[in-house]
């Protein structure tokens, strides 16, 4: 059944997470942290099908190394609750052969990312298809949230916007300090953009599914948005699914099975009393 699943988060050591970690896992691969030296190792992790990183032209070509990009992000980030990373887990399809799914992603990276400026860490995972609750195959993409400019260095991912009164004056503080509001420069974490992503990725896939023939569609919007008055589920997180692949029930996977049994009986009501 063709699935829109897209979501976005942020990795920052103020959740206690580690660039690193994070980057070793979705590559089931072994790495150092610089930063917190210790090794992340997910080499016995099988569902890994490919990583690769996506970089603009003037990138320096060391940072498609993916220890090497890691780490110099976790160096220059220098503060404790630094936010360090955009985090996408985003559904492929059963419908479409995994050689058509990669390349669907891989050019949705280079088109909605690698476009404007952003670093691309890159990995397709096989999914679970034994459990109880089937996973669709799926990509993660990681993105450093700090920019890189294009002589080849690391920028600013804030800028001080000082507030003014009505004459043009800086509004102090209680301390008498100027106040200001950190702006970003990039815009990456905006929601219109990431209203955009989403939907640019549906008409990816539908566009794919209609030049294979294939009548399945996804759909971007929310269920708010399309007028269906459905539970939308929990997120689960890599640990929860991790558990649940084990066949451990966790507290939220009970939860989204409930949800989804819920949906699909209304969904049935709903076409019996049309």
């Amino acid at each position: 059944m063709a699935l829109f699943h897209f979501h976005v988060d942020q990795i920052s050591r103020g959740k206690g997470q580690s660039a690193i970690a994070a980057a070793a896992y979705r590559a089931g691969s072994k790495m150092f942290s610089e930063y917190y030296n210790e090794f992340s190792d997910y080499t016995k992790r099988q569902d890994v099908i490919c990583s690769d990183i996506f970089i603009p032209e003037y990138v320096p070509e060391r940072l498609k190394d993916r220890a090497t990009l890691w780490n110099e992000i976790e160096k220059i980030e220098k503060i404790p609750r630094s936010q360090l990373a955009y985090s996408f887990n985003i559904a492929l399809q059963d419908e479409l052969s995994m050689d058509e799914n990669i390349r669907m992603a891989t050019e949705f990276c280079n088109e909605q990312f690698v476009s404007r400026g952003m670093i691309v860490d890159f990995a397709v995972h096989q999914g679970d298809s034994a459990s109880d609750e089937p996973e669709n195959p799926h990509f993660h993409v990681m993105i450093p949230i700090r920019p890189m400019k294009e002589n080849g260095t690391w920028g600013e991912k804030q800028r001080r916007e000082y507030i003014l009164d009505e004459n043009g004056d800086k509004v102090l503080d209680k301390k008498g300090k100027p106040k200001f509001m950190a702006v970003s420069t990039t815009g990456w974490g905006s929601p219109e953009l990431l209203r955009e992503w989403r939907e640019s990725w549906a008409m990816k896939v539908n566009q794919t599914f209609e030049k294979n023939g294939i009548c399945e569609k996804i759909d971007h919007r929310s269920y708010a948005d399309r007028g269906m008055d459905l539970i939308p589920t929990i997120h689960e997180g890599p640990a929860v699914r991790a558990m649940e692949a084990r066949g451990i029930k966790t507290e939220i996977g009970e939860l989204n099975r409930e949800i989804r049994f819920f949906n699909i009986m209304k969904v049935q009501l709903m076409e019996i009393v049309d």
